[in-house]
């Protein structure tokens, strides 16, 4: 059953498309898959004692998006593929302690899970060393026993993923993904798309280029980094940029510019939203992919995408004041859930 919902001023919110039966139209939460890969991180200097932990853009964004769902309004899903090996079992045990679901987590045998490296100079901005080429992930689309998670994209409210999760894939892999996508979209489905542009994951510029565009016509919302998509479109302003996402019919667009403010486009018009100051920034891994999880949060939440984008803003604003990718469960800020509306209310 579709219902469009809206908030108290009549703004829409989101299209949403809600399988439930006529006497229990919120009898279940929302469902969200976010597909891409998780990795092994670890950070610290070279001959000194290494931390290591797990992370990756999407599943970075997996975890704030379900601490910001305690309750249950919202059921969160990483899709993805791993190995049997010690390191693969760690971070699918770690995903479950985030209260992230793995049934949709294929296990190859002979692959291992990617590694990065995070070094950080003393203004807090990153250096990536990847080891990622063989990974798991990469096949996760491949052949017919990939069959099974292409046709679950259609059993969730939402699917989100990233230009990382595209570049990641096998030629292969990405060509099934994008072939589903539109079946689960006929299905009710709807795209969330964080473009996260990474050069050298690509063959060349114009393969990611066509990519984009191809999941591009199937977005819903858009939470897009400026200058990943100045670098891979060339577009001079955010204007220009506002001015192609409409056109291929992207509703909602979010675009975050780092400390300045954010800019929204939606079916309300486009307006600004100023970001928060941190006088002391320690690490910025993981800055987009925390304000992605809270403006998702927000939005599934019935805040308007303006509150969504405070939220954004109020989580990175947090999460560059500490190492590594995922900050401590207590360091999660308050971000005024007593101003929303429940998902049973609006």
């Amino acid at each position: 059953m579709k219902r469009r919902f809206k908030n108290k001023k009549g703004a829409l919110i989101m299209d949403l498309t809600l399988d439930h039966g006529p006497q229990a139209r919120f009898a279940r939460p929302l469902k969200v898959a976010l597909v891409g890969e998780c990795m092994i991180e670890m950070r610290g200097e070279p001959g000194t004692a290494i931390t290591q932990t797990f992370g990756g853009d999407t599943l970075n964004t997996a975890v704030y998006l379900a601490r910001l769902n305690p309750h249950g309004a919202v059921a969160v899903d990483y899709m993805t593929a791993v190995g049997s090996d010690a390191f693969s079992v760690a971070m699918r045990r770690s995903w479950l302690d985030e209260g992230i679901g793995d049934a949709h987590v294929r296990v190859i045998e002979d692959a291992l899970p990617g590694l990065y490296f995070i070094q950080t100079d003393p203004h807090g901005e990153r250096r990536f060393l990847y080891w990622r080429g063989e990974a798991a992930a990469r096949r996760m689309f491949e052949g017919p026993e990939a069959d099974a998670m292409l046709d679950a994209l259609a059993d969730y409210d939402y699917v989100y993923l990233s230009g990382i999760s595209l570049a990641i894939l096998t030629p292969e892999g990405r060509q099934r993904l994008i072939q589903a996508l539109p079946r689960a979209r006929r299905a009710g489905t709807r795209i969330v798309f964080d473009n996260n542009y990474r050069p050298h994951l690509w063959p060349d510029p114009e393969s990611a280029r066509q990519a984009y565009r191809d999941l591009l016509h199937l977005t819903d919302l858009a939470l897009v980094t400026w200058e990943d998509d100045a670098a891979l479109f060339g577009y001079r302003d955010p204007d220009a940029l506002f001015s192609a996402y409409a056109q291929v019919g992207v509703r909602e667009v979010a675009l975050k510019r780092g400390a300045a403010s954010c800019l929204i486009q939606c079916p309300t018009g486009r307006f600004e939203v100023p970001a928060q100051t941190v006088s002391h920034v320690v690490d910025t891994t993981a800055a987009g992919d925390s304000f992605s999880a809270a403006y998702l949060a927000c939005r599934l939440r019935g805040g308007d995408p303006e509150q969504a984008a405070r939220w954004g803003h109020r989580l990175a604003a947090q999460v560059v004041q500490y190492r590594g990718a995922l900050i401590p469960q207590a360091a999660m800020p308050n971000m005024g859930t007593s101003s929303l509306p429940s998902v049973a209310q609006v």
